[in-house]
């Protein structure tokens, strides 16, 4: 016999309304997660209500103490209590939820801390007097008079006291106190011309100042600029590019990191929408798919970016915690995102990532380090034409010998104006061309890097991933000027998708120009008639479920696009120029003025630099000569 549901009344209980602190205490499960959502909920209505000034202190990882001060229009009097009933909110008018211009409109978050911990808000209106209201656990208290300047203070004591369970839940102190930091510099970054300060006085006679930024001056693009460099550092500064693009009246701005100054983790992009921080997984799969062929799949992308679209286009009412949104045409965002970083990343020009060109140079300082014994015979080319046996390093040579080197004869191998230039004697490949940012190629070392000579400096390249992306680029224009070629199928294959066989039919147009062929086959299947040929031997009902379920997620087809720019990328790697092989003078130079006219060309298919530029002036520094 079936014993009854543990959780099922054998007799129903009859429907009431829960208390309103009950019903607070539910919806603080929704709006404030840990301390870090209070402090979002507190800043954005000081950020909402015009402040210039905001000023964060918490204790204990917030748990005990969270102060938010600010200098914006204040709460009347008559309103202060007002403000800690649920739904009660002056962001929006009765019945509009489209037309939203402020961080808040839900009318929770107050009432919700009130109702797990011990709040007090202190307000004054600019030509009034100062006013005070508490509350405890829900528990509200008069309106008395207090002192302070115009503007808003909401303090937040024991949070969570009420529910003791979720105090339980939360991380250690030094974890919560992370985000908060975290949700501090994303609100700053959103807001630039607003000046914040978060301190830590957990220690009231030791206070400790942990982030502090001034509201920027000028207009909206220089304020951005200004505040990316303040919480991404000056190296984000030095190694960033602009974004600028508008397609059907969304726009897209701000400044994203070069591929090679990228992160081990997604904690340094910055996403706005309207103004408003979010983390919003079409948004970041957009950012990650337009350095696809320019990073790391284990390294993530710096960027500091700022969407704009009309407020009827975006819904920001998905989640209490309002850190996701859907859009009305969320095909175009995406395809806005990824076109503007990938054109933005072409346009760089041949900028070597700043950090790259440190490392290399901190290579070079000397040190106490015991010399690494040199093999007998070692390859090396000057110009690429030589190969000569050398015998290992043993004492220096004399002033005589270099002088005697100086003047010598090539020797066997070596073309005499190669021969010259390897000695550092004027020769006729010495001119450095014009317009050429990488200069001209003066010798290969270890059959993979090139040497060039620019006029400000040397470039060091590596002519396996240099060659990589030349290669991988000219596939990929082939790909897309003729066409995938297709395989068909001996038998089409019926694939049994259900509701998903809807989804991909409408995308059947897109995967045509991808080579996958398919057609409708009687209700919730799809036939299979051509595969892309360069997959090889492929499973098509695999292949079309990962489609189905790409389109279902992100709304696109885009994951078979990078499936078969991963075998091109793989073709490109295997029919490069390889480690190891000498390369000439033509040759070398050749690869130089590639590399300058390939867009991307700064990293190889897997997101590592093609070469490196060092400054004269930091080389000379080296020797002592500045």
């Amino acid at each position: 016999m079936n014993a009854p549901a543990p959780n099922i009344m054998r007799f129903a209980a009859p429907i009431r309304r829960l208390p309103e602190a009950v019903s607070n205490r539910i919806a603080a499960g929704e709006v404030v997660e840990r301390p870090a959502s209070a402090v979002k909920e507190l800043v954005e209505n000081a950020i909402d209500a015009g402040a210039t000034r905001i000023e964060i202190a918490k204790a204990d990882g917030g748990k005990s103490l969270i102060r938010v001060s600010d200098d914006g229009c204040g709460i009347p009097q008559d309103q202060l209590a007002l403000a800690l009933e649920r739904h009660a909110t002056s962001k929006i008018d009765d019945e509009d939820l489209v037309d939203i211009r402020h961080f808040g409109f839900r009318g929770e978050a107050l009432p919700s801390i009130g109702s797990v911990s011990r709040l007090t808000i202190t307000s004054r209106v600019a030509g009034a007097d100062g006013w005070q209201v508490a509350v405890a656990a829900g528990v509200l208290s008069a309106p008395r008079p207090a002192s302070r300047a115009h503007g808003t203070t909401v303090e937040v004591r024991d949070l969570f006291y009420a529910t003791p369970a979720r105090l339980k839940f939360l991380r250690t102190d030094r974890a919560e106190a992370q985000a908060i930091g975290e949700v501090i510099r994303r609100l700053a970054m959103a807001s630039p011309a607003v000046s914040f300060t978060l301190t830590d006085v957990t220690e009231p006679a030791q206070p400790r100042k942990l982030f502090s930024v001034t509201g920027a001056q000028g207009d909206l693009f220089d304020q951005r600029a200004a505040r990316a460099a303040e919480i991404l550092g000056t190296g984000f500064a030095e190694n960033a590019v602009p974004v600028e693009a508008e397609r059907d009246g969304l726009t897209l701005s701000g400044q994203i990191g070069l591929p090679t100054f990228s992160r081990g983790a997604a904690v340094a992009q910055h996403i706005t929408v309207n103004g408003r921080p979010v983390r919003d997984k079409l948004l970041l799969g957009a950012v990650r798919a337009a350095y696809m062929d320019v990073l790391s799949r284990d390294r993530y992308p710096v960027v500091a970016l700022h969407l704009t679209c009309p407020p009827e286009r975006v819904d920001v009412n998905v989640h209490p915690a309002k850190a996701e949104v859907r859009f009305r045409e969320s095909g175009t965002v995406r395809g806005l995102i990824i076109s503007a970083i990938r054109h933005a990343l072409a346009g760089a020009g041949h900028r070597s990532t700043t950090t790259i060109s440190d490392a290399a140079l901190g290579a070079f300082q000397p040190g106490d380090h015991a010399p690494r014994p040199v093999p007998a015979r070692t390859g090396w080319s000057a110009q690429g034409e030589a190969y000569a046996t050398r015998p290992s390093w043993g004492a220096y040579p004399s002033a005589p010998a270099i002088d005697a080197a100086a003047t010598a004869q090539a020797p066997a191998g070596f073309a005499e104006a190669d021969w010259t230039s390897a000695r550092g004697v004027p020769g006729a490949t010495d001119a450095l061309p014009e317009g050429a940012p990488l200069g001209a190629a003066r010798a290969q070392v270890h059959e993979n890097y090139i040497i060039a000579q620019t006029a400000d400096g040397i470039v060091l390249v590596d002519q396996h991933a240099a060659h990589e992306r030349l290669v991988y680029e000219k596939l990929k224009a082939q790909s897309v000027a003729t066409g995938v070629a297709r395989q068909g199928l001996l038998i089409p294959e019926i694939v049994e998708l259900g509701t998903d066989a809807g989804r991909l039919l409408d995308h059947a147009e897109a995967l045509a120009e991808m080579g996958l062929l398919i057609e409708p086959f009687g209700p919730g299947a799809v036939a299979v008639r051509e595969v892309p040929a360069i997959l090889g031997q492929t499973d098509p009902a695999a292949l079309l479920r990962d489609v189905a379920d790409e389109i279902a997620d992100l709304g696109t087809a885009d994951g078979l696009r990078g499936r078969i720019d991963a075998i091109l990328s793989r073709m490109a790697c295997h029919g490069s120029v390889r480690s190891g092989r000498r390369m000439t003078a033509d040759e070398m130079n050749a690869l130089l003025r590639e590399i300058e006219a390939t867009p991307n060309s700064n990293t190889c298919n897997h997101g590592r630099p093609t070469w490196v530029r060092l400054g004269l002036d930091d080389i000379e520094k080296l020797f002592g000569r500045r």
